[in-house]
Parts: C-alpha cells; sequence; structure tokens
C-alpha cells in the first residue's frame, strides 16, 4: 500500500512526536522511509545560484537526518536521507513526486489562521497541491 514514505523533518522536537508513529507504520506496512528536511535559511535559498558552501546550519541538518537514519535502521527498516534547500512546501511536494513516494508524513503544530500568518502553513500549501495522501501527526508541546 504505502511502499515508500516521505517523512518531512524539521529537526526539532516535533519530529519525537511523530517519529514512532511512523516507524510504526513503516514497520506494519514494510515500507521505505524517506527523511527529508528541507533547509530553507539565506544560505540554503541561495547555495545554488551564488555557489556557496554548506552552513553550520546545514552541516548540523545532514548530521540530524543521518543520526535519525541510523537510529531507524537499527530497527530494521529501509531509510534514505536527503537534505533539500528552498521553499519547504515546494520541495516538499518536488522530491515526493520524484521519488515517487505513496504518502506524506508531516507534523502539525495546530495553528489557527492567525498564527499561520506569521509561522506559515507548509501543510496547507502541501495539503492543496498534491494528489499524495498525507500523514498528519499534532506536535506534542515540549
Amino acid at each position: 500500500m504505502y511502499k515508500k514514505i516521505l517523512v518531512a523533518l524539521e529537526n526539532g522536537p516535533a519530529d519525537k512526536t511523530m517519529l514512532p508513529q511512523i516507524t510504526q507504520l513503516a514497520q506494519k506496512l514494510g515500507s521505505e522511509l524517506l527523511l527529508l528536511h528541507v533547509a530553507d535559511g539565506w544560505a540554503a535559498r541561495s547555495f545554488e545560484q551564488l555557489k556557496l558552501t554548506e552552513s553550520e546550519e546545514m552541516k548540523n541538518d545532514r548530521a540530524y537526518l543521518e543520526k535519525t537514519a541510523a537510529g531507524l535502521r537499527a530497527e530494521q527498516l529501509t531509510v534514505t536521507t536527503r537534505l533539500a534547500m528552498g521553499n519547504p512546501p515546494t520541495e516538499i511536494l518536488r522530491i515526493a513526486e520524484a521519488e515517487q513516494c505513496q504518502l506524506i508524513a508531516m507534523t502539525s503544530h495546530g495553528h489557527r489562521w492567525f498564527g499561520d500568518v506569521f509561522h506559515g502553513s507548509t501543510i496547507n500549501e502541501v495539503r492543496h497541491r498534491t494528489h499524495i495522501p498525507l500523514f498528519l501527526v499534532r506536535a506534542v508541546k515540549a
């Protein structure tokens, strides 16, 4: 059913809410996981155009992805990682399509309209622009 699941990670506390659930789902279904983090700072958004080197933040994001993947591999899961750069909704959708993912897993922070104005709504943009099913988990506030 869901042979390949894109897991959009934030490199933050919200990931701890989703990872146990998506791990259990992947184990039951025998799914491959594609862990994705989209770096969206100035250096990441300008990386290709200006031929920049990776910032410390990007290096930390890559290390986080690899550490998370290693933990999931220890649970006998097939896991790949990808660090993308740019606009998170655009990159999530582009990579999910290119990698032929059958499910996109993301965390929700529970913002309401006013909060979305200030914090953005990656989920809202993704859900309106994809035909791929979404697996949403409400992030537990730390």
